[in-house]
């Protein structure tokens, strides 16, 4: 039997934390987090957790080795603060792009990663879309794995969707895509294209499917650097699109995306907050964020009552 319910947020979102322990109706627990001078960090646990089922929450954004670090600190010091159980609460898993061996001599970082939050001290996880599903298969604990899809087809099943077509940006993309086409109930189409080395440049050279006189909205998991949706955007226009609209689960916009996404033929980009976007909305007025911290404090309070999470699917 599990103890008292705690939540506990590092650093990287802590608006996300307390939009979750406000859903729930609880405080978040107390924490202290020092980086001195040598770059070392010390944390400490400041309110008593002993035999409680504790949820740790921490995303993957800028500084994301920091995060990392300060993590495996924070689940380690609630190992040997005597937790009865500790839940990784990862919005956004970190390296999730790194989960196959597709090149000589290169690390499966993904796989790392879980290995190292299970020696830090995690016994189970909460996070939401990986890269790919077979990302589970890295874990010897139990991992929940969410999905942002009602989310993001409630907010498209609020608009006109007449002549739209839903538009995987690669065909990776394609299966995932299905259960976005479904409950919209829309055509696919399906961008083929060609990444360049171990760059962020890719370039769409087929498509299959229709989108000549109509709507395309594209679904995507992730949008990073923007240079693969904003070039598709231009695609979909080069084949004729009257518009283009893109959702993705995680917006990591690094580099310069917001700039890219500026200057794009973009209407609308539709994120979740699974990762902080600081000032970034305010600079990109195309950015539309919606929240899943509702589907977060369902699944950490079905979890702590030892209910099924099936139902948020």
């Amino acid at each position: 039997m599990v103890g008292q319910l705690r939540i506990i947020s590092g650093s990287s979102n802590t608006e996300f934390t307390d939009e979750v322990c406000q859903l729930i109706g609880i405080q978040r627990t107390r924490i202290e987090s020092i980086k001195f001078s040598n770059e070392n960090m010390m944390v400490r646990i400041l309110d008593n957790i002993r035999e409680s089922d504790t949820f740790l929450i921490q995303t993957s954004c800028s500084p994301v080795s920091d995060n990392i670090i300060e993590n495996f600190l924070l689940l380690d010091a609630l190992k040997h603060s005597s937790a009865s159980r500790i839940t990784a609460v990862l919005p956004y898993f970190p390296y999730v792009r790194s989960d196959k061996k597709d090149q000589p001599r290169i690390s499966i970082a993904a796989r790392l990663m879980a290995n190292l939050f299970q020696t830090a001290g995690a016994q189970k996880f909460l996070t939401m879309e990986f890269h790919s599903p077979q990302i589970q298969g890295f874990f010897d604990v139990p991992v929940d794995q969410l999905m942002a899809t009602t989310v993001i087809c409630d907010y498209f099943l609020k608009k006109d969707l007449t002549n739209f077509v839903i538009v995987a940006a690669d065909v990776g993309e394609a299966k995932p895509l299905g259960r976005f086409a479904n409950r919209l109930n829309l055509p696919m189409a399906i961008i083929d294209k060609r990444r360049l080395g171990n760059t962020d440049t890719v370039v769409p050279t087929h498509l299959i499917g229709d989108v000549k006189g109509k709507h395309a909205l594209i679904i995507d998991d992730e949008v990073a650097s923007a240079g693969t949706l904003c070039k598709a955007a231009e695609f979909l226009k080069e084949k004729g699109a009257k518009s283009t609209t893109a959702a993705a689960v995680h917006p990591v916009l690094s580099g310069k995306a917001i700039e890219k996404i500026n200057e794009s033929n973009l209407t609308e980009l539709v994120v979740t907050n699974t990762i902080p976007l600081g000032d970034k909305q305010e600079r990109c007025k195309k950015l539309k964020v919606l929240s899943v911290a509702p589907i977060f404090a369902q699944a950490i309070q079905r979890i702590h009552n030892g209910d099924s999470i099936s139902v948020l699917f």
